[in-house]
Order: C-alpha cells, then sequence, then structure tokens
C-alpha cells in the first residue's frame, strides 16, 4: 500500500521557474538550464512511492537535491510543478489551513542540528511539538514522557541540553517527533554530525524503534553505508534527479551507471549481503540411510573433511567429521547415529556481517537453513572474501 505517491515532481528555483519546468520538458539539463537562464533546478521531473512502514532512503553528494526533494514531501518547500499525495490526498493543491492540518497529523521532522531550545529542559523540549496539538497538559506530558523513554532518556527529563552529549542531544530530537506520533516521520542527515561510534549508536537505536511502530519514514543522507543498513528501498539522486532506485541489495550488485559504480565502489558489503545471497549447494550430504563407509567414502571422493547429515526432506540434523568416521570404521563400529554433531547454523536472512564472528572461529562450513530445519545451503569462508 502506497503511503506517499510523488508525480512528476519539480523545483525550479529563480525568477520565472516556469521556464525552467519548459526546459526541463524539452531535454535540458540542470546545468545547461543554469547557464541559459540563471535558474536552479533542485528536483528533477521524479517519480516515486513509499510504501506504508517502509524506511525510503533518499542519498546522493551535496547538491544533489535530496533536502528540496524531502521539504517539497510537505510543502515546506513549494513544488514548481507536478504532485504529491499523501493517503490519496494531493497536498499539493490544498491551501493553508488544510495543508497545516496535514503537517500537525501526518508529518513530524528530525534535523541535522537538533534544534533544542536551550531554556527548555529535555522533557519540555520533547513536548514542544505538541504545542501545535489540542491535548491536554497532561496528556502532553505522559507522551513526552513515552516518547523520551523510547529514546533511552526516561531519566533525563529534566536536564537542559547543554548538559547533554551530541547523541543525546539528537534522541532528544527524535523524541520530540515520536511524541507527536506522526503517520510519516522526515529525517535529514539527523546523524551526520555525529561521530562513528554514536551515529553507528543512533542508527541502531532508530531500527529497534521502528520495529515497534507503524510508521513511514523518509531518511535523507549522503553516506552509502548508513543507507544500505536502514534503507527498506533506496533512490540516489543527480543534479535534481533519481538515477536508481531499488532495495539496498540491487544498488549494491546491480549498478544502474558510473555514478552510482562510484558511490559503492568502497562500500562494506558485508552489513547487505545475506547468507541467502552466497551460500552454496553442498557438493556432498549424508542421509538417513547411509552408513561409515558410505559416509568415508562421500567425503573421500569429494576431499572433503566433514560432511552435513540430513533426514528426509532435507531436514538439517548436523555434522559428522571424517576423523570420527575413520576411527569408528577401525573399531569395528557400525552406527553413524552417534557420531553426528552440533554446529552452529544461520538463517538466510542473517547478513554477513552478523555472522562474520561465527564464519571466522568455525573451521567447518556454516549450514543455512530455514525456520522449518532444512538445509538450504552452506558457506565457506572462501565464498566471502570472494563476495566482499
Amino acid at each position: 500500500m502506497e503511503k506517499i505517491e510523488v508525480q512528476n515532481l519539480s523545483k525550479v528555483f529563480g525568477h520565472n521557474p516556469k521556464r525552467g519546468i519548459k526546459m526541463i520538458k524539452d531535454g535540458y539539463s540542470k546545468k545547461e538550464i543554469l547557464e541559459k537562464t540563471g535558474l536552479t533546478v533542485g528536483v528533477n521531473n521524479v517519480n516515486f512511492d513509499i510504501k506504508q512502514n517502509e524506511i525510503f532512503v533518499i542519498m546522493g553528494l551535496s547538491g544533489s537535491g535530496k533536502s528540496t526533494l524531502l521539504r517539497c514531501l510537505n510543502r515546506l518547500i513549494q513544488p514548481t510543478s507536478g504532485k504529491v499525495i499523501i493517503d490519496n490526498t494531493n497536498i499539493t493543491s490544498l491551501d493553508k489551513n488544510s495543508l497545516r492540518e496535514i503537517r500537525k497529523k501526518k508529518f513530524a521532522m528530525v534535523f541535522q542540528n537538533f534544534g533544542l531550545l536551550p531554556y527548555k529542559t529535555v522533557l519540555e523540549n520533547a513536548e514542544f511539538g505538541l504545542e501545535v496539538q489540542e491535548v491536554s497538559k497532561d496528556d502532553k506530558i505522559n507522551r513526552a514522557r513515552e516518547a523520551l523513554k523510547k529514546v533511552g532518556l526516561e531519566s533525563w527529563e529534566d536536564k537542559y541540553p547543554d548538559e547533554l552529549s551530541g547523541g543525546m542531544q539528537q534522541r532528544v530530537g527524535l523524541a520530540r517527533a515520536l511524541a507527536v506520533d506522526p503517520d510519516i516521520l522526515l529525517m535529514d542527515e539527523p546523524f551526520s554530525a555525529l561521530d562513528p561510534l554514536i551515529k553507528r549508536e543512533m542508527q541502531d537505536l532508530l531500527l529497534d524503534i521502528y520495529e515497534g511502530l507503524n510508521k513511514t519514514i523518509v531518511f535523507i543522507t549522503h553516506d552509502l553505508d548508513e543507507a544500505l543498513k536502514l534503507g527498506d528501498r533506496i533512490a540516489i539522486m543527480k543534479d535534481g534527479e533519481i538515477v536508481q532506485l531499488g532495495t539496498p541489495e540491487e544498488i549494491l550488485i546491480n549498478s544502474k551507471n558510473e555514478y552510482v559504480e562510484e558511490f559503492v565502489k568502497n562500500v562494506n558489503r558485508s552489513i547487505v549481503l545475506t547468507a541467502g545471497d552466497i551460500m552454496v549447494k553442498p557438493v556432498a550430504l549424508l542421509y538417513e540411510n547411509d552408513g561409515l563407509e558410505m559416509a568415508k567414502y562421500k567425503m573421500s571422493r569429494n576431499k572433503i573433511s566433514s560432511i552435513f547429515a540430513v533426514s528426509e526432506k532435507r531436514k538439517y540434523r548436523g555434522i559428522v567429521h571424517f576423523k570420527d568416521v575413520y576411527e569408528a570404521i577401525g573399531k569395528g563400529k557400525n552406527d553413524i547415529s552417534k557420531l553426528i554433531k552440533n554446529t552452529k547454523i544461520a538463517r538466510p536472512d542473517d547478513t554477513i556481517n552478523d555472522l562474520s564472528s561465527d564464519i571466522a572461529t568455525s573451521n567447518v562450513p556454516l549450514p543455512i537453513v530455514d525456520e522449518d530445519n532444512n538445509l538450504l545451503g552452506i558457506i565457506v569462508k572462501g565464498t566471502i572474501l570472494a563476495n566482499i
């Protein structure tokens, strides 16, 4: 279900912007329009939709148009042409009063510079967005406290902004937005001013909060690692245009042009690639009717030192090591079931980054199983190195 629909949206800055729109339609580039008219194209005829409860990331370099596009979504910047449709309402056609009501009910914003009022306490800052809503004083306090609790600042409500670190101040900014209980959260590079460690903590906090919310988030960043970590889908902008839109995996693996390729060439792929993306089929498996001699033959034939055991319909049972099989045969034993050992497993949607420690410390491949315990494939160390 689409929460936001953007249709043929453009923003041109300068005198007589309609002239710029005509030139856009005639195929002129942003640079050519600037040179011929002095007009600046902020957003150039973009089309996309954002689904309900999606984290939609818009990214690009400075001047690409990403922040302008964000502000067009709630008409903080008035689009020159096109439509922004929120829950089937075209907000570009609303009068000021109707737009004000939509903003109060639908939107909240979180900015890079926190925007906290220094003379108000943490609790009062968290309440601030509610002052334009018709809520009682008690309700306002309760909602602000609940929002502060969500961001881990419930014991800091009597402090002032200058008593907080940068990361804590941004938590207050996030709490202020959450207290309003918006349908749509607009976040304009909210973590870019933070040091790397605090930035990662805030990203994790946002994802944790998001799991318990019924919100649509539009997130602006120039950091591809951040976009890949947070986004359900990513729109990459250049010169006011969206040059590629897709899932993190699509952006990473199937770059559509040199501009996107430059973005992704040095990215940490382990935070996006999943076990399901890089797993391979095992060269051999040990089935229920296989005995010790068959286990020895399969491992010798395929030059492997261990083999995974499965039951009917490839249900995962465990792993059998060659040395254990060899010793058991030497002792005249024939029961292989006692040689099946447990090992760590992974799910297909686990990221390589999450599994890196398990893979690094294990001397056997990592089996990938689904929720029904079916063996889907395995990961070997060489496969990881080839993909990252």
